[in-house]
């Protein structure tokens, strides 16, 4: 018996052979990692269908060949496929092909193309939809767990469509945890644009011997010696005592300004592993364990802390420097060196996939730069708002207290957190789709790795933000159905008493999205 070939495969087939082409050994070593991964799962559990794994594929940059569902497009370390930047560069040649985050920070390397599409442009579907009662039938008892508490939400839409297919308490504005960090991404990559690069920089001040250190919001600035893409203090630091030495100076006075954000740098938290005091200065996420994600001590003062970093990077290439205080860096200040971070969408990614709170705040305020608004709290609340008002996204009973969801005075409906997902996958809105490309995917990356085993049907199919706080559970993502319907949904659940049981009730149904037609 011979299978017709999918439609949704045959429009994607020549994208993701382009990104085959381009993507070179290391992509088909990972993708066997993922095959591994998605035989696994057929094999253990309510088989997934060849269908639907094509369909994954189309949509997300994978390639079907000779009848197995091999990767064409790898995570790296920010979450960002390689393959899609490669055939993004591979579309056209003007603007350069700068497309990664391994640039930017070199004398005269281009900035990131803005001819070229960051990630794979949305692709249509033409596989059946779920019923709106099959979906019912199945999902309601699930969303009833005695572990999801006594108040939940959900919400299921058809991204094809944009049809919401299944609904509990969907306009209901409920406190979102982590799953806020969709919001924050949307409107920051629309605000500023996936190309945008924050710059963190060093001026000398006319008159006086007076290098400030000046501080762009930039939280991934990195003094390891092995930067790995990010902006490098240590790199800004070489340059700018080489810019000082052909003005014949060896010997300044160091400052640093913060100047650029506003308003409180603690969290309402209070001092928490999870968050550094928000500033617009500050060198590995304030963190003294040398980790890159994940709770860790931080430092109380970041900007101090960077500053003496600074001058101790300084002084390796010849450069005494006196002590270090805030100031305000003149208008006319002579620049000296300056390091941009990677492109926003790679930021966007980092934060999703491992969801990390400091990024958060700092895409927060970067909104609220692109808006016209001071960059605090505040300000960045009144910018997201705005931006999604202007994406045409429903936001009653909606509130951004914070860029991270760490703030219990955020509130989202699933009936939002769905109509954002599938925005990102619009084929109108290509600067979105980091808000997909940046999900973590169920049993292989970020803050889902080790919630899916191989044995459960969502694994390597469920790609979803997670969010948790004391007694609030949530999961908001994108699936696709056994019959190729990519789908996204949104599990809300704010008086769960067990942590453990509530996210694999979530996982559960997340899971029981893949593996139902429901028809």
């Amino acid at each position: 018996m011979v299978m017709p070939e999918p439609r949704v495969w045959r429009a994607a087939r020549p994208y993701a052979e382009r990104i085959a082409r381009a993507a070179k050994p290391r992509v088909v070593s990972a993708g066997r990692a993922v095959v591994q991964g998605a035989r696994a799962v057929a094999t253990r559990s309510m088989k997934l269908t060849t269908l639907q794994l094509t369909a994954g594929a189309a949509t997300f940059g994978l390639a079907l060949s000779a009848g197995a569902v091999a990767t064409a497009g790898p995570w790296d370390s920010s979450g960002q496929r390689t393959a899609e930047r490669d055939w993004a560069a591979s579309r056209d040649h003007e603007g350069g092909a700068d497309h990664g985050r391994d640039s930017g920070n070199a004398a005269g390397a281009p900035e990131a193309a803005r001819s070229a599409p960051p990630v794979l442009t949305g692709l249509g579907n033409s596989m059946p939809a779920p019923t709106k009662q099959a979906l019912a039938d199945v999902l309601t008892p699930l969303l009833r767990a005695p572990a999801l508490g006594s108040r939940s939400t959900a919400a299921v839409v058809d991204v094809t469509t944009g049809e919401t297919l299944y609904g509990s308490g969907a306009d209901d504005a409920l406190t979102p945890a982590s799953t806020t960090k969709i919001a924050t991404a949307a409107a920051a990559l629309s605000a500023a644009g996936p190309g945008h690069r924050i710059a963190t920089r060093t001026v000398l001040n006319p008159g006086a011997k007076e290098v400030v250190l000046v501080g762009g919001g930039d939280p991934t600035l990195t003094a390891h010696e092995d930067a790995n893409g990010y902006a490098s203090l240590r790199t800004l630091a070489a340059d700018t005592a080489a810019a000082l030495k052909k003005r014949g100076v060896d010997e300044v006075a160091l400052s640093y300004d913060t100047s650029l954000y506003s308003g409180p740098a603690l969290h309402p938290i209070g001092v928490n592993p999870n968050l550094a005091p928000v500033s617009a200065l500050m060198v590995d996420e304030a963190r003294r364990d040398g980790s890159s994600s994940g709770p860790a001590d931080r430092g109380t003062d970041p900007a101090a802390d960077a500053a003496d970093a600074f001058a101790k990077l300084l002084a390796d290439q010849g450069v005494r420097t006196k002590s270090a205080a805030p100031v305000k860096a003149s208008g006319t200040a002579d620049p000296l060196a300056t390091v941009e971070s990677p492109p926003l969408s790679t930021l966007v990614e980092r934060m999703l996939t491992n969801s990390d709170n400091d990024i958060a705040e700092a895409l927060a305020r970067q909104t609220a730069l692109a808006g016209g608004e001071p960059a605090s709290f505040e300000g960045a609340e009144t910018a997201i708002r705005a931006e999604l008002d202007r994406l045409g996204l429903p936001l009653d009973g909606a509130r951004f207290a914070d860029g991270s969801g760490l703030n219990r005075d955020d509130r989202l409906t699933a009936g939002l957190l769905t109509a954002l997902l599938a925005k990102a996958a619009s084929p109108s809105h290509p600067a979105l789709r980091p808000v997909l490309t940046g999900l973590p995917v169920a049993g292989f990356t970020g803050t889902l790795r080790t919630r899916y085993t191989d044995d459960v049907p969502g694994t390597g199919v469920v790609r979803a933000k997670t969010g948790t706080l004391t007694g609030v559970n949530t999961l908001a993502g994108t699936v696709v159905d056994t019959d190729g319907r990519l789908l996204a949904f949104a599990f809300m659940a704010t008086e769960t008493t067990d942590p453990t049981g509530a996210q694999k009730a979530l996982d559960n149904t997340a899971s029981t999205l893949a593996t139902c037609g429901c028809r």
